[in-house]
């Protein structure tokens, strides 16, 4: 068989002319370097920004630096396993976590893997972890109260279905212990709850579960746990993936309490990962964008209108104070994103005085509109009441005689500070509440001595509810306080004084 040459390098040249590169190199890149959770690709040319990677043994990356030359990424996973020249290939999506109702009574990480040793979560629902926050037109105004069963927070700084309130504090003064007895008191009322740790210890959190658990509350509850032990990038995604799962809640017209516990935490890792990626550092060594880190996470909580599904999302948000001082630069930024803070100082705290709230410094920007009419009936002049009692308690430091009008000040809002004591884990109905108030309000107690004011609260409230329990489910049904039920509880309250006040006066 003779070969003609011309005629194989007329097929060369073909194959040649009809060859077609298909290699898509934007696709794939390299690690050109990696530690600290950080790794350098390069090759990525369309990578977007937010994008997941995947990298050898399931090892996930999110793009947050866009460079010239290369990507900055951060390691969602163990960083030991990726090594300098490992190859990386694009998702094409953004990091979404799984949502639904089978999230519900579980316990997951950052990116919505569980973690309670109860197998796989069943849901094919997913949301990217970062949305742009609901628009004006989109929302409406707070009107309908989130009863937190604590009785200073409800009358003084009350907090409404799509509110942001600050909880604010130095460490150990109980600012857990006001999100968990948030989470415990809406039981029955309709509110799916999202307790994101931030930082935390795994010992912290496993207790807090349990607590929920004893208590029957984690049937509406979700934790999303990224602890101490874990990565700062992990830190950095929780509240946003805790976030989505509440997003999903809402858009079914639902109403969601989420705590973020603590966004202290949540800056400081977002400050580990911006300075490992060789982003400018601005004050406190913060980066310059760490006022949007919170704001475009705080911003999704909102109430929809009806047109919108009408579903809300509260946010309780906490942050640590450094011996108090509010005007750091993280506490500053959160409290001009929020509707409020209940300031939680440690002078109260080791006084015995729990929640440790300072009625002075503590505010609610939605205020009454966020209460009930018959809450704001009992609670109108509390606040005053409390300022007027802390000014003149100063006076009595001195020892100096005072005019009876004083006295009668500083005793009657001793009273109050007594009534509003209460145990953690033990919060209250709201119709207990207003009855609470009412006596403290009424001067019924400004004679008995302050170690039995709870005492006579407690036993006057079971009788309330053995003589006439019609006027307590009045108050729940109609929300106010109504000339026939006042008249009827002033003389349950006056009949069970006279019969029993005597036990309590010694």
């Amino acid at each position: 068989m003779k070969i003609n040459a011309n005629e194989i390098s007329a097929l060369i040249k073909k194959q040649i002319k009809s060859y077609e590169n298909k290699v898509d190199s934007s696709d794939v890149g390299s690690v050109i370097s990696v530690g600290d959770g950080i790794a350098i690709v390069y090759g990525l040319d369309d990578v977007m920004n937010g994008e997941l990677l995947i990298f050898p043994h399931d090892v996930y990356g999110l793009v947050m630096n866009l460079e010239i030359d290369h990507v900055g990424v951060v390691l969602l996973g163990d960083d030991s396993l990726v090594k300098e020249g490992d190859t990386v290939k694009r998702t094409k999506r953004v990091m979404e976590v799984p949502v639904g109702n089978a999230m519900l009574g579980r316990v997951v990480n950052a990116l919505g893997q569980p973690i309670d040793g109860k197998g796989d979560i069943k849901t094919n629902a997913t949301r990217p972890i970062e949305v742009i926050a609901p628009g004006v037109m989109t929302r409406k105004s707070v009107d309908t109260p989130l009863e937190t069963g604590i009785t200073m927070i409800d009358a003084i700084t009350p907090i409404g279905r799509g509110q942001r309130e600050l909880i604010i504090g130095d460490r150990q003064t109980g600012k857990t212990a006001i999100a968990i007895d948030t989470i415990i008191n809406q039981k029955g009322k309709d509110v799916i709850c999202i307790y994101v740790a931030i930082g935390q210890k795994n010992s912290t959190v496993a207790q807090i579960v349990d607590k929920l658990k004893s208590f029957g509350s984690m049937d509406y509850t979700i934790v999303v746990a990224a602890t101490a032990s874990e990565p700062s990038p992990l830190l950095y995604v929780a509240p946003y993936a805790g976030c989505a799962i509440a997003e999903e809640f809402m858009s079914q017209g639902k109403d969601v309490l989420i705590i973020y516990d603590d966004l202290s935490k949540h800056a400081v890792s977002y400050r580990a990962l911006s300075l490992l990626l060789k982003r400018s550092p601005g004050r406190e060594a913060y980066p310059g964008d760490v006022f949007y880190l919170h704001s475009r996470l705080l911003e999704r909580a909102c109430k929809l209108n009806e047109a919108n599904g009408g579903g809300s999302i509260t946010a309780l948000p906490i942050v640590e104070t450094q011996s108090g001082d509010i005007s750091a630069y993280i506490p500053t930024n959160i409290i001009s994103i929020t509707d409020g803070q209940i300031f939680l100082v440690t002078d109260l705290f080791n006084a015995g005085q729990r929640p440790a709230i300072d009625a002075g410094l503590s505010v609610s920007r939605v205020g009454g509109d966020a209460q009930t009419k018959a809450m704001k009936q009992v609670a109108r002049s509390l606040k005053i009441e409390l300022a007027n009692f802390n000014e003149m308690k100063s006076f009595a430091q001195f020892g100096s005689d005072l005019d009876e009008s004083t006295q009668n000040i500083i005793k009657h809002g001793e009273v109050l500070m007594r009534v509003l004591r209460q145990g953690q884990y033990a919060p209250y109905d709201m119709e207990r509440e207003i009855y609470e108030l009412f006596v403290a309000k009424n001067k019924y107690l400004d004679d008995v001595p302050l170690h039995n004011i709870k005492k006579i609260l407690e036993a006057g409230y079971k009788y309330l509810i053995n003589k006439d329990k019609d006027v307590l489910a009045s108050i729940r049904k109609e929300k106010e306080i109504n000339p026939a039920v006042e008249k009827k509880m002033t003389a349950n309250i006056e009949q069970f004084l006279k019969i029993y006040k005597k036990d309590y006066l010694e």
